[in-house]
């Protein structure tokens, strides 16, 4: 039987601040399901949570970063665009669009250091 998955959680040292990020980078609405958990719709099937790390139960050893999330852009065009667009806004960049063995690619980290990845498929381009 193939599971699906409907969620993806970020554990995060602050999550105003994190709530914050998410909400100007994704333009999308959170929804507050305790103090220290939020959930963000932000595609057709997949929500995003971002999750206190100070409230696990039980405790994660990992903490901060490890955790990238990938953005498929369907066009050069949108993939500029897209970048030009996050430019604008007060967020760290990782890397800046550089050409991978996939296609091309850039990366912005949240303030937690997980890795939100932008990319073109060549192979679809």
């Amino acid at each position: 039987m193939m599971v699906t998955v409907d969620s993806l959680v970020l554990y995060v040292s602050d999550i105003k601040l994190s709530e914050a990020f998410y909400r100007q980078l994704f333009q999308c609405e959170t929804v507050k399901l305790s103090p220290t958990f939020v959930s963000m719709k932000c595609a057709n099937n997949i929500s995003i949570a971002l999750k206190q790390n100070t409230a696990l139960t039980p405790p994660s050893r990992i903490i901060g970063g490890g955790t990238e999330i990938s953005i498929m852009q369907p066009s050069q065009k949108a993939f500029f665009a897209l970048y030009d667009t996050w430019k604008l806004l007060d967020i760290e960049f990782a890397q800046a669009p550089q050409a991978e063995v996939y296609g091309d690619s850039f990366i912005v980290l949240d303030p937690d250091k997980h890795r939100i990845r932008v990319f073109i498929n060549k192979n679809n381009e």
